[in-house]
């Protein structure tokens, strides 16, 4: 009697991890405009943290021998009416635009989502109040209070700043009250506190890391748009206040003077530069943390 011949089935092989630069690759090649984005604000970073070495000259320094020369190999964004180097003071004014940009959408992030939280789950007279606020605020063209804001308290940079955060605040605090809104009512919420887990304890723990999203793609978007504004209330004379190289005082100074077009022309690179790289980085945000993407 023959044995019937067993043939073994073949064992699966492990595949092979990918390593991590191929990893890297790949989200590279499926975001391009969030990499993009990110070198290009990485790059001003570094502007701003080595400006000293990088810029040729004082910012400051005075030459009136050499003012209004057209870009040269001495000069190469040219000079302005009192002899400074363009090149040095677009440099500098990184150190104030960008600084002042970020730390207004930090502060406007904080307390708008905080104030938004509280409205959205506590709800009843506090959330009337709160967003009652914030209506009233976002009722005024966001430039022509930003204005009114400064030109009452005076022009400085401090003042611009504390301007843009009023007029910022209410935007994250509406966005983050929706999203309380609608996660609070989810299971999970619900069964937290049947088990008898406290309100803020809720509202700490399961609600607010899973209302970040959205906040998170805004405020990156927004640092381009502060920092057009922050340009404006300079370029209106309500912001930074001269000598100071920043770039919308600078594009204000270089306004009337058409046939020097270095003046104006160098600084509103930058700026745009910089709004460009905001909004691609904002953009690669939303579709790395879309589940749908």
């Amino acid at each position: 009697m023959s044995s019937a011949a067993v043939t073994a089935a073949p064992v699966p092989t492990a595949k092979a991890k990918p390593s991590a630069s191929t990893r890297l690759w790949k989200h590279i090649r499926k975001y391009p405009s969030f990499w993009i984005g990110l070198i290009v604000l990485i790059f001003f970073g570094l502007v701003i943290v080595f400006a000293d070495q990088i810029a040729p000259t004082d910012p400051l320094a005075q030459n009136l021998a050499q003012r209004l020369k057209a870009p040269s190999e001495a000069h190469i964004f040219g000079t302005d009416e009192l002899g400074r180097d363009i090149f040095s003071r677009v440099v500098h004014g990184a150190r104030i635009s960008l600084p002042a940009s970020f730390f207004v959408v930090f502060v406007s992030l904080v307390m708008g989502s905080l104030l938004g939280a509280v409205a959205g789950f506590v709800g009843g007279f506090i959330d009337e109040a709160i967003m009652r606020i914030a209506d009233v605020t976002l009722a005024f063209p966001s430039i022509v209070l930003a204005l009114a804001i400064s030109a009452f308290l005076g022009p400085s940079l401090n003042n611009a700043i504390l301007a843009a955060c009023i007029v910022l605040w209410p935007e994250y605090a509406r966005l983050m009250r929706s999203q309380v809104i609608v996660i609070r009512s989810h299971e999970y919420v619900i069964a937290a506190r049947s088990l008898g887990m406290r309100e803020p304890s809720i509202l700490l723990r399961y609600i607010l890391p899973n209302a970040w999203t959205p906040l998170i793609i805004k405020a990156a978007l927004d640092v381009g748009s502060i920092i057009l504004l922050v340009s404006a209330l300079s370029f209106l004379g309500l912001g930074v206040t001269p000598p100071a190289p920043e770039w919308g005082a600078m594009i204000s100074l270089g306004r009337t003077k058409f046939y020097n077009w270095w003046l104006a022309t160098f600084p509103g690179i930058a700026i745009l530069c910089v709004i460009l790289a905001c909004n691609l980085l904002s953009e690669g945000l939303r579709d790395w943390l879309d589940p749908n993407y």
